[in-house]
C-alpha cells in the first residue's frame, strides 16, 4: 500500500485518529502532548513503511518536538489513523533518527 500524506492530513481533519492505550502511556511517560503528536502526524516525515502489518498497514514517521526528535508508529486503517506508539530513536537502535541500525 503507498502511503499518501494527503490521506494521513484528511484523516487528521476529519478527527478520525484512534490514539492506542499504549501510545497514551509512552506519550504520559515522555511528556508528550496530544497537539504535539498529531503536529507531528501532520509535518513529520514517513521513513519507513511496513505495508503488510495487521489489521492495518502502517508506517513510521520521524518528527520534532520541542527540538526533540520522536518517532511515532501509525497504522493507516480504512477509515481512520491508528497511534501505535511514539518514542525518541536511541543510538543503540538508530545510527540516525532517519536510519536503522544494521543488527549484526
Amino acid at each position: 500500500m503507498h502511503f499518501d500524506r494527503e490521506r494521513i492530513i484528511g484523516f487528521l481533519d476529519q478527527d478520525a485518529v484512534i490514539i492506542s492505550h499504549h501510545a497514551r502511556v509512552r506519550m504520559f511517560e515522555r511528556n508528550v502532548s496530544t497537539d504535539d503528536l498529531l503536529l507531528v502526524i501532520r509535518t513529520g516525515e514517513m521513513i519507513e513503511s511496513y505495508p503488510d502489518d495487521e489489521p492495518c498497514p502502517s508506517l513510521l514517521m520521524l518528527g520534532f518536538i520541542h527540538d526533540n526528535a520522536y518517532h511515532v508508529v501509525l497504522g493507516i486503517c480504512q477509515d481512520h489513523l491508528r497511534v501505535i506508539t511514539t518514542y525518541m530513536p536511541d543510538e543503540q537502535h538508530w545510527t540516525d533518527t532517519r536510519t536503522r541500525r544494521r543488527e549484526e
